[in-house]
């Protein structure tokens, strides 16, 4: 089950930076209005001097346009994060590869990316459920081959779901170096999330689209 960024959260976002640049606008004019009481009931014995009041007007008309400014950059990075999603809308359907768990549905076979270290002299992939407990463990090449997971243990299908796959490089019986494998899984949605561009993969994982190394038609 995924769960869906609503049109909600764009609404809030328009409707926090429009209060934050309406809440500027107010403070602008509550500070104006206090430098023209300060001015209209100085002492006239002590006059506040012009090059101060000059300097606190410039100041805040800074910190104001540095708001305006930071405002106006939110709502550019937001647009090109629409764009992107609508850039990326065609990877849905598509397989792409990252390291994330991966959804077995008990037949189809998972590919596995292993990429040990040139050092070690035993692979071993080490496959956990959704609940992180260790499901098997398959001896692998020192290489970076694809390799295929068939999903099966002793002729009997692992239950459908979500399965980590950890490459854990060996040299001389000590674990070297242990990564969590690239797979590639289905592409089921783009979603937005900040200005983020998210991908909802087959069985709910979520991944940032820019952290996919890989993409493939799954029809070839």
């Amino acid at each position: 089950m995924t769960t869906a960024v609503s049109s909600a959260t764009s609404a809030a976002a328009t409707t926090s930076s429009a209060s934050t640049s309406a809440a500027g606008t107010s403070d602008y004019e509550t500070f104006l209005k206090m430098l023209t009481a300060q001015a209209k009931y100085q002492d006239p014995l002590e006059p506040m001097d012009s090059s101060e009041y000059a300097g606190q007007l410039a100041q805040f008309s800074m910190v104001e346009q540095q708001t305006e400014s930071n405002d106006l950059l939110a709502s550019m990075a937001q647009q090109m994060g629409l764009a992107n999603m609508a850039a990326m809308s065609g990877w849905v359907g598509m397989e792409a590869r990252a390291s994330a768990p991966a959804y077995f549905d008990g037949s189809t076979p998972i590919t596995v990316a292993p990429n040990p270290a040139a050092a070690s002299d035993t692979v071993e992939l080490v496959v956990s459920d959704s609940d992180g407990n260790e499901v098997q463990r398959v001896t692998l090449p020192v290489s970076a081959d694809a390799y295929e997971w068939d999903g099966m243990e002793d002729g009997t299908a692992f239950a459908n779901g979500n399965y980590t796959f950890v490459v854990e490089s060996i040299n001389n019986g000590e674990v070297i170096m242990s990564d969590i494998a690239e797979t590639y899984s289905n592409v089921a949605e783009t979603q937005m999330q900040g200005t983020d561009v998210v991908l909802i993969l087959e069985g709910g994982s979520a991944i940032l689209a820019s952290s996919v190394t890989a993409l493939r038609d799954p029809a070839t």
